[in-house]
């Protein structure tokens, strides 16, 4: 059975950081590419950062400079590093994992991330 289960969510205030991650089971971790998106009420899912298995990253323009993405294959984790956070971050943190080679994903169930002050 495929999980993957994120943590690291909660309540920060404008300009705060949080450190989210995502511990993958029951795939080949090394072989895909594993990423983040997010999704607030009423707007579409979007991606925020992603990172392929050779360790190239790519990151939504929003977030440039601000967030980091990491991955420790040994440990089946990716990890999303958010910093200077604003209001506008505020939204269900999704872990994606994607094989490109079948076209195979597989997703988390979210954690939240609520910036206010």
């Amino acid at each position: 059975q495929v999980r993957l289960v994120e943590s690291g969510g909660g309540l920060v205030q404008p300009g705060g950081s949080l450190r989210l991650s995502c511990v993958a089971s029951g795939i080949s971790f090394s072989l895909y590419t594993v990423g983040w998106y997010r999704q607030a009420p009423g707007k579409a899912r979007e991606l925020v950062a992603d990172i392929t298995s050779d360790e190239i990253t790519n990151y939504a323009d929003s977030v440039k400079g601000r967030f980091t993405i990491s991955r420790d294959n040994a440990k089946n984790t990716v990890n999303l590093q958010m910093n200077s956070l604003k209001a506008e971050d505020t939204a269900v943190y999704i872990c994606n994992t994607h094989w490109s080679g079948i076209n195979l994903d597989f997703w988390g169930q979210g954690t939240q991330v609520t910036v206010s002050s």
